[in-house]
């Protein structure tokens, strides 16, 4: 199943020489920030990432309406000028980028089967990652 999130989050920029950006996505009382745009956008998503990381579908927070969300909400708000975008982040992707260690796993063949993977120079992990992958709906 695929796990997207989308969250209003308010971008603070301030008028410093580093270009700074402070962040607050409130659905997740989230705060952080990023220098430049393109930072500031990567950090949110790292933020939310990592905040509904491990959360299962019922735990995580529906996000409110752009429309309803007031700028001075934001507890950055008397930092600079403030404004409302939308970010999306795919969980499964995510999760995918930050648990992509590999981890040994043990499975059983068939002798003859192995055998003939083995003749075949078949590599039986990648396959069977492959195999996984679809069944997942990831492939």
């Amino acid at each position: 199943m695929k796990r997207n999130v989308i969250y209003p989050v308010i971008f603070t920029e301030t008028n410093d020489k580093n270009n700074t950006i402070l962040i607050y996505i409130p659905d997740i009382n989230g705060m952080t920030e990023g220098t430049g745009i393109a930072d500031a956008i990567a950090m949110a998503k790292d933020y939310i990432g990592n905040t509904l990381f491990n959360k299962r579908d019922s735990e995580i927070p529906k996000a409110t309406e752009i429309n309803e969300i007031k700028l001075n909400s934001s507890p950055f708000f008397d930092n600079g000028k403030s404004f409302v975008s939308l970010v999306d982040v795919d969980l499964d992707m995510f999760r995918l980028r930050e648990k992509s260690k590999s981890v040994r796993r043990n499975i059983t063949l068939p002798q003859w089967l192995d055998e003939m993977a083995t003749a075949a120079k078949l590599n039986v992990s990648a396959i069977s990652q492959n195999a996984l992958k679809k069944e997942l709906g990831m492939a």
